[in-house]
């Protein structure tokens, strides 16, 4: 049995390229009890390699976290295997709004011990007592009530691109840190407001509804399907959009543009900008935002040491490689010191005017 991908992520590009079908970016997730995740594991990855679904996805004994792209033409066939395992089957698809043939070039399905890396013992709660899930029209409501908190439960880098109007954006680099940051500065208004959250796809918003349940909050909300369902909704439904700029998204696309604002700056010269890129130097790979001049100016690099490095020869720059981890600052995503115009850290309720 092949358990592996047999092509390079170029090879597949020019596969992809030469066929010339569309594909279609999704994704997933269900909460549920998982016994033999390996095995399951092993299951999804020889269906979904059948049918050339590549992407991203992580099976724990909880559940399943999937960002796939799956061939247009073989959507009704990946449906039908979905809808053959019990806890998948009508599982909600969260479909992009702008897809990309390119988002994802492999297919990894990795076993990891939580689908999302929040840090909590699921014993010391009950992970089923979530929060109200709400649909675009009901959150719209919900969230101009003035005794509604909004809350971002994303990290700095992605709401930095884009968020919901007077939201509470957390300067977190994890989602883990946001938990007991949220609880310490809402510990007075328990009972008194409704924390009403969201996130990109719904997942994070699922367990830290469950979260904040057991932790006191009496008035939990969540927008279902998160920004990506949202977007959706408002579009079909005609209703007003309250999303400003991008919505960040983990495949090559990096965002989905919303609302025609520009909400970040290029963090290296401090003009307009909101698209993400990742630094040419392979030893760095930083994740910053960066403009088109300084994109061209810096040859894609986020310093000058960088750029010294990408012109050495390929096989110099491995030997330099050879033996480092990533420096730490790539965990930092565009906060690092030489950055001028980085993200400035700021309160928890340093929201936007409404």
């Amino acid at each position: 049995m092949q358990l592996y991908n047999n092509l390079s992520a170029k090879e597949r590009a020019d596969l992809i390229a030469q066929a010339g079908e569309d594909r279609l970016t999704i994704s997933f997730y269900a909460y549920a009890k998982i016994g033999n995740p390996e095995l399951f594991r092993n299951h999804m990855f020889l269906a979904w390699n059948e049918l050339d679904v590549l992407g991203r996805i992580y099976v724990a004994h909880e559940g399943i976290n999937a960002q796939l792209s799956v061939p247009a033409d073989h959507f009704e066939a990946f449906k039908a295997h979905l809808d053959s395992i019990s806890f998948l089957e009508n599982v909600r698809l969260n479909i992009a709004i702008e897809h990309d043939n390119f988002a994802f070039l492999k297919l990894k399905v990795k076993v990891r011990d939580k689908i999302v890396a929040d840090g909590l013992n699921d014993d010391t709660f009950d992970v089923r007592n979530i929060g109200v899930h709400v649909d675009a029209e009901k959150f719209n409501a919900l969230i101009e009530d003035e005794n509604t908190v909004l809350v971002d439960m994303r990290n700095h880098y992605e709401s930095e691109i884009g968020h919901f109007k007077n939201a509470v954006t957390p300067d977190v680099d994890t989602f883990r840190e946001s938990l007991d940051i949220i609880e310490a500065d809402l510990k007075d208004h328990k009972e008194d407001k409704n924390l009403v959250m969201y996130c990109t796809g719904g997942i994070r918003c699922e367990k830290a509804s469950a979260y904040y349940k057991h932790k006191g909050f009496k008035n939990v909300f969540q927008l279902d399907g998160g920004i990506i369902n949202y977007v959706r909704q408002i579009n079909e439904k005609g209703l007003e959009n309250k999303f400003i700029g991008k919505n960040f998204v983990f495949d090559q696309r990096r965002s989905e543009r919303i609302s025609d604002h520009v909400i970040a700056q290029c963090h290296q010269c401090g003009n307009p900008a909101d698209l993400h890129t990742n630094c040419a130097n392979e030893a760095c790979h930083l994740l910053f935002i960066q403009c088109d001049a300084c994109k061209e100016k810096m040859e894609n690099c986020c310093s000058t040491t960088c750029m010294e490095v990408i012109q050495l020869p390929y096989e110099e720059q491995k030997e330099l490689r050879k033996g480092q981890g990533n420096s730490n600052d790539i965990f930092k995503k565009g906060r690092t010191d030489h950055l001028p115009y980085k993200k400035d850290l700021r309160n928890i309720f340093d929201v936007l005017e409404k």
